[in-house]
């Protein structure tokens, strides 16, 4: 199975914060956004290697983060993980960085079309998780990847969300006694549940040709709510309710929230 990260966004929310700097980087503490995803991420045994799909202006960046985290200098507390070299990895399965061209918000792929173009890239033919990087999480993602091991199908998480105004801005599902999903919409006026979809989602090996074709049969290209949309229309879709919360950073507010609430863990 691949990670795949979804990092070609430019943050404009976040003003000069973000003007030439990837939020994912962005220090929670002694660590980044994308750093605490991955470092659980990492341990899920079903996953081979970590992708970050990301844009021409960013990618340096990321390519100097991966470098930071795949050959850092030994430490005394890091010795038993360190080779002979005195070179250890903070993680154990391989980074790539997908540069997807563009340099500016005006001409932003989209996160489908930043999906596929990774896809196609890299001629991905394997299952996918696939992870927005600019959410702290308070949960395993191997719990997800088990939950879609039993269910044996493409899966998406939810989270039950009493607050209809929040419902109208996010995805919501309509599921029934065992967790298939019924429906879904994007930002429903009138929500017929109250089960919220988060940018979290797997893609099994047999749907991708679905997912490869699905920009040009009608799929939205912007949010990646669009492609778990489309697919739950085409496929068989589980849902998985998330076993924790998560804490979404989506402007310098939230942003400096985390810090304060969770810089020191």
């Amino acid at each position: 199975m691949k990670n795949i990260v979804i990092a070609a966004g430019y943050a404009t929310r976040l003003g000069e914060l973000t003007k030439n700097f990837p939020k994912p980087l962005l220090k929670i503490g002694e660590n980044t956004i994308l750093g605490r995803m991955l470092d659980d991420i990492d341990q899920i045994p079903e996953i081979d290697e970590h992708i970050i799909i990301t844009n021409h202006k960013f990618a340096g960046i990321f390519e100097e983060w991966v470098k930071t985290n795949t050959n850092l200098t030994n430490q005394t507390n890091k010795k038993d993980s360190c080779n002979s070299s005195n070179s250890c990895s903070k993680y154990k399965k391989p980074i790539t960085v997908v540069d997807d061209g563009t340099e500016t918000n005006e001409t932003r792929l989209g996160a489908v079309c930043d999906l596929l173009f990774a896809m196609d890239k890299l001629s991905i033919d394997d299952d996918m998780l696939v992870v927005a990087a600019d959410n702290l999480l308070f949960f395993s993602f191997q719990e997800f990847v088990d939950f879609a091991k039993q269910k044996g199908t493409s899966c998406i998480m939810c989270h039950e969300q009493p607050s209809i105004e929040k419902l109208q801005r996010t995805g919501v599902v309509e599921l029934d006694a065992d967790m298939k999903v019924l429906g879904m919409e994007e930002k429903p006026q009138v929500p017929k549940s109250h089960w919220a979809v988060p940018p979290f989602y797997i893609y099994l090996k047999k749907d991708l040709d679905l997912v490869r074709h699905s920009v040009e049969n009608g799929c939205g290209k912007d949010a990646p709510g669009n492609l778990a949309h489309y697919m739950v229309e085409h496929t068989t879709m589980h849902a998985w309710p998330m076993s924790a919360g998560r804490f979404d950073i989506g402007s310098l507010d939230t942003y400096y929230e985390a810090i304060e609430k969770y810089g020191k863990d």
